[in-house]
């Protein structure tokens, strides 16, 4: 027999071709699994763009609304047939709110109270954190845990024992007592101070411990490792506790109304706000473009500390 016809030669089969006994659909080809799998995908993510769109919308129409009114001129903010855009801008309200007597020193005791809220904020819930994450002692977790029921007290409640609080303090420290802007930076801080401990507890907790007895290898102490090593790493945290923390104290109404009595030059922008508010009619361009105006320096605020905010959460502290 020849050695040609010897050689039994089996047909070869195509790895994408159908399968004896079936006729299965295989993942390359049109309309299997892999499809399907992409088309459900796909759909999910457009659902999910398409509801954070429309969010956004809802979120910003508000904000459009308060600056399209304060550029509109004063007949057009009345009128019965509102328009969600004005073919006359005008300045007026703007100048009307600059030409308010003390509002420029009210801005500015605004600016006070906010920036040292969040620079004292910053210091003392960097410092509680990294006690209540790297150290042991008795009552840490009731310590947490009062923090957390601070937090669900209404502000409402706590406005009348704060007033006769800080009134016999000022009878024995003038400088903290009401009529002061210390007496709003010291209840802005009480505030503030649960919230950004929870929070940058998580923060310091995710750098690893390792990192810091490294450096007490090198012959670094623990001062020296506390802000020299720890703070540059938990740092995007620091940026978002005191954004929370400016904003509330930029926006506070209730204690600056409550504590500021009779010294009008301690008062602070949201209290000038009732200046448009007449019993008769409301000055509604001037408040929407005082309104405006306030929002500019947390407009700045945010656009200066994001870039710490976003960066080094994801990748910045290895093990």
């Amino acid at each position: 027999m020849s050695p040609v016809n010897s050689l039994a030669v089996e047909p070869t089969r195509d790895s994408d071709g159908p399968r004896a006994g079936g006729g299965r659909t295989g993942r390359g080809r049109p309309g299997g699994r892999g499809d399907r799998g992409r088309n459900t995908r796909g759909r999910w993510r457009l659902a999910a763009n398409t509801g954070a769109v429309l969010l956004g919308v809802v979120t910003a129409f508000p904000i459009f609304w308060m600056v399209l009114s304060a550029f509109k001129p004063k007949g057009e903010i009345q009128s019965l047939d509102p328009r969600p855009w004005t073919a006359h801008p005008t300045l007026e309200s703007f100048r009307q709110v600059l030409s308010v007597d003390g509002f420029s020193r009210y801005f500015v005791n605004s600016l006070v109270v906010a920036l040292s809220v969040v620079v004292l904020s910053a210091v003392v819930v960097f410092l509680a954190a990294v006690a209540v994450t790297r150290f042991r002692f008795r009552f840490r977790t009731t310590i947490m845990v009062m923090f957390l029921i601070a937090q669900m007290i209404p502000v409402e409640a706590l406005t009348i024992p704060l007033f006769f609080m800080f009134r016999d303090a000022g009878r024995f420290a003038p400088g903290i007592g009401l009529n002061t802007l210390a007496s709003l930076v010291l209840v802005q801080l009480a505030f503030s101070l649960p919230f950004g401990i929870w929070m940058m507890r998580g923060f310091v907790a995710a750098v690893p411990v390792s990192i810091e007895e490294a450096a007490q290898i090198d012959g670094a102490g623990r001062t020296r490792i506390l802000w020299r090593i720890l703070l540059p790493l938990v740092a995007p945290g620091l940026a978002a506790t005191s954004v929370f923390s400016f904003i509330a104290a930029w926006n506070d109404f209730v204690f600056a109304k409550t504590f500021i009595i009779s010294a009008t030059q301690n008062q602070t922008l949201p209290s000038a706000l009732l200046v448009f508010f007449k019993p008769d009619e409301n000055d509604w361009g001037g408040i929407m473009a005082a309104s405006t105006l306030m929002t500019v320096p947390v407009l700045i605020f945010f656009i200066a500390v994001q870039r710490k905010l976003v960066s080094g959460l994801a990748g910045a502290v290895k093990d």
